[in-house]
């Protein structure tokens, strides 16, 4: 990416009226004279590059502090599930859209680089950020010890190096039925017995399995859950009669029951439930990439870029005032 310039051309505004267009006129003719030795003038100074790439300097506040490495290919890869609305999906004319790449844009101009978004499914990002296929992994991701850790939410086994986490909004999670059909669902508790479609992957499908146990234990039943690679699936499951409910983060679960069917497929069913920080993944040992996120974060959220976007979107009750390294429990 490089710096903007200015171009050495005048032109009367669009709706001058007609005297003023006849003095632009004799303006120009004036300065005509004098723009040859304009132009000169800026292209004879020098254009300060950087020293390592033999580029021309990014002019953003923030590009110093990426590696080197980033700044050369002048990209951000960000891996992501691009189905998850309205944190980051498809729009109509197939352009990715969402919390999350209005963030990156605004990022993007804090740092200098592009932030490019990459589609996979959810439960394969971090092991795509640890084969290096992503630099980073932004995907209304929940920030936990055991991702930190690197540790299999279920079987509590090591399965991999884990990641850092930089902290950028709250979010807890909801359950979601056909409107006028919650079938007596209010709580985690009332899904003993019954069927429940989730993402694969997802806090809330842990939440499930955790509850489905203590369903057993209390002889009230399993909880049936079908898990999906996307919540687009999952919800065209419940749509269709195929689950008694379906669970997804708050934001998501607020979106789809506002905008599927036009507000008369589904409902939210009681609170939602284990609020945590959404984390922007970045590989181990990798902590200059990693602390030049977190201050890009910082600085949208101080510039109020921020705000604008959570109130865009409609969740700025999730709003943070700062950015915060691995803040999930």
């Amino acid at each position: 990416m490089t710096a903007s310039t200015t171009r050495c051309t005048t032109a009367a505004k669009p709706g001058t009226p007609r005297t003023s267009r006849i003095a632009a006129v004799a303006a120009i003719a004036v300065a005509g004279s004098m723009l040859l030795t304009a132009c000169g003038d800026q292209t004879d100074k020098p254009v300060k590059t950087d020293q390592a790439s033999g580029r021309p300097a990014i002019a953003a506040p923030l590009a110093d502090r990426l590696p080197q490495a980033i700044r050369d290919k002048g990209e951000i890869k960000v891996g992501s599930d691009i189905a998850y609305a309205p944190v980051e999906f498809k729009d109509k004319d197939g352009k990715t859209v969402g919390i999350d790449p209005d963030l990156a844009e605004a990022m993007s101009k804090q740092l200098g680089v592009r932030l490019v978004f990459e589609n996979g499914t959810f439960d394969t990002l971090i092991t795509g950020l640890r084969a290096k296929r992503y630099d980073i992994a932004m995907s209304a991701m929940t920030d936990t010890k055991d991702r930190q850790q690197g540790i299999d939410s279920e079987t509590k086994k090591k399965v991999g190096e884990g990641v850092d986490f930089v902290d950028y909004f709250h979010a807890g999670v909801s359950i979601y039925t056909k409107k006028g059909a919650d079938k007596g669902i209010r709580t985690w508790a009332d899904l003993c017995g019954k069927k429940l479609v989730v993402q694969r992957g997802t806090v809330s499908e842990d939440l499930a399995k955790a509850e489905s146990a203590r369903c057993v234990k209390a002889k009230k039943g399993k909880i049936a859950i079908e898990a999906f690679d996307t919540d687009q699936q999952a919800q065209t499951r419940l749509r269709a009669g195929g689950a008694d409910a379906g669970s997804a983060d708050f934001p998501v679960a607020a979106y789809t029951v506002k905008t599927s069917g036009g507000g008369n497929d589904f409902q939210v069913v009681g609170p939602q439930v284990e609020a945590a920080p959404y984390g922007i993944a970045v590989a181990k040992g990798n902590t200059q990439l990693r602390d030049a996120i977190k201050a890009a974060m910082d600085a949208v959220i101080a510039n109020g870029d921020y705000k604008k976007i959570l109130d865009k979107w409609g969740v700025a009750a999730g709003a943070v005032t700062e950015a915060k390294i691995n803040g999930g429990s």
